[in-house]
């Protein structure tokens, strides 16, 4: 029986096999509202047999959008907008749905990435982001609003909000985004994160409002559906966040009800010096797994099927998170299942389309 394709259970979900859709940002919102774009485009996904689908990164509030066409949740208009989009896929799919909790931080306020990704100025429209510090990610940007009191609490209140606006949709799973650079991951880091107070310099207190926020979602969204974090294991830099903080900080999340931890890694500074290769975050994942025991996401250049069941089948990680994979191929469960011997779910309308030599593909429905 292939690992890959063997069920899984995180808290009351149990999902059908290991593979998970990441969030992938689509850049196609209007003022945070989802489109018709996210009923074609995570529509088709939700057929694809996958273990879960993962919406994209979802802000918390408007001024934590990375751009003026970024998805959110925080209030009634993007709420809304959002059911007609849950409603499709429910209607023609079982497969779980997850949703990415995120805030910018100082990478908000961008043009998108087809033009260019830059920065947007006040002036040309865009807004003051937030961060820990009043540090730019790149230099001549406009530095952002280092948070105070009042803006921790404005920020966590908006995690919890928007945890609780998931919840009523019926969201099945959560994500913190604690990587790539973006708010939480801005704490972790020494390289953006310069504060003098109970919130920045220590390990401990790099990692206390991260930890704040999880425990408010966390208690916010219902006790039964579980909530992980996705991290970035090293900055790929010297004197940033490395995997030995990464493994505390998933001791401490442990520790409060986390239900798995998504490894990538990277995103904090355009100066980093990342080594690509296949599978080059798994180690990562193994380590975290290997020190914590949380289950754990693989991600990052995992593109066949042999490569997936390898890292499932090793140990190596719980559940392998595909994302261009799964945008040049939305049906790469189906063919992996096929390569490695096993079963998919598919919508009868597909039954038909299963091959004469995988014709269990759909297991006891067979093509006619």
């Amino acid at each position: 029986m292939s690992s890959l394709f063997s069920p899984f259970s995180l808290r009351g979900l149990t999902l059908r096999n290991r593979v998970i859709i990441s969030p992938m940002c689509q850049y196609s919102s209007v003022d945070g509202r989802a489109t018709p774009w996210h009923v074609v485009h995570l529509g088709s996904l939700a057929l694809s047999g996958a273990g879960m689908l993962c919406t994209e990164a979802t802000a918390v509030e408007a001024d934590g959008r990375i751009s003026p066409a970024d998805l959110g949740l925080y209030d009634d208009a993007t709420e809304a907008a959002l059911q007609p989009v849950l409603a499709a896929i429910r209607a023609h799919s079982k497969i779980p749905v997850a949703m990415q909790l995120a805030h910018a931080g100082r990478k908000a306020s961008t043009h998108v990435p087809w033009q260019g990704g830059a920065q947007i100025p006040v002036a040309q429209g865009g807004w003051r982001p937030h961060a820990p510090s009043a540090l730019t990610q790149r230099p001549g940007e406009e530095p952002p609003i280092a948070l105070d009191a009042a803006g921790l609490a404005r920020v966590r209140d908006a995690f919890v909000d928007a945890a609780r606006r998931a919840a009523r949709l019926g969201i099945d799973a959560l994500e913190l985004h604690a990587a790539h650079g973006y708010l939480l991951h801005e704490f972790l880091s020494p390289l953006a994160n310069q504060r003098g107070d109970r919130y920045g310099g220590s390990l401990a207190h790099r990692m206390r409002f991260p930890l704040e926020v999880f425990e408010a979602v966390r208690a916010a969204f219902p006790g039964d559906r579980p909530v992980g974090v996705r991290v970035s294991a090293t900055d790929w830099m010297d004197h940033g966040w490395d995997l030995e903080q990464t493994i505390a900080l998933a001791r401490e999340l442990s520790g409060r009800g986390a239900d798995w931890i998504d490894v990538s890694s990277g995103g904090i500074s355009p100066a980093q010096k990342i080594v690509l290769g296949p599978g080059y975050q798994v180690p990562f994942a193994e380590a975290i797994k290997r020190a914590t025991g949380l289950p754990t996401m693989a991600v990052g250049l995992i593109t066949t099927p042999a490569q997936a069941e390898d890292i499932v089948a090793g140990g190596k990680a719980d559940l392998v998170a595909l994302a261009r994979a799964m945008l040049y191929d939305p049906r790469w469960p189906w063919h992996a299942a096929a390569e490695l011997g096993a079963t998919v779910d598919a919508p009868p309308q597909y039954w038909r389309s299963a091959p004469a030599d995988h014709a269990g593909l759909f297991g006891d429905h067979k093509p006619r």
